[in-house]
C-alpha cells in the first residue's frame, strides 16, 4: 500500500468524523429545523391548493352531469313529438284513404 492512499485513507477519516461532528451540531439541528418547517408549510400550500382543485373539478363534473341530463331530457322530448307528429300524419292519411 502506498503512502498516498493511506493519506487519502486518514483524510477521509478525518473528514468523516468532522463531518459527523458538524451535521450533529447544533447550529446544524437549528439548519434542519428551519428547512422542515419550510417543508411543512409548502405541504400546507400544495394541500390548500389540491383541495380547490378538487372542489373546482367536483363543480365542473356537477355541471356537466347537469347539461347531460338537460339534453337528454329534450331529446326524448323531440323523440315523442316526432311520433306524435307522424301518428296524426298517419291518421290523416288513413282518413283521405276512407273518404
Amino acid at each position: 500500500m502506498s503512502w498516498s492512499k493511506m493519506g487519502l485513507f486518514a483524510l477521509g477519516t478525518l473528514f468523516g468524523t468532522a463531518g459527523v461532528k458538524l451535521l450533529s451540531s447544533r447550529d446544524a439541528k437549528k439548519v434542519y429545523t428551519h428547512c422542515t418547517a419550510a417543508a411543512l408549510r409548502a405541504k400546507d400550500a400544495v394541500l390548500d391548493q389540491v383541495t380547490t382543485l378538487q372542489e373546482n373539478c367536483s363543480d365542473i363534473y356537477a355541471d356537466a352531469k347537469a347539461i347531460n341530463e338537460e339534453r337528454k331530457s329534450q331529446d326524448e322530448a323531440a323523440v315523442i313529438e316526432e311520433e306524435e307528429s307522424l301518428e296524426s300524419i298517419d291518421e290523416a292519411e288513413k282518413a283521405e284513404s276512407t273518404i
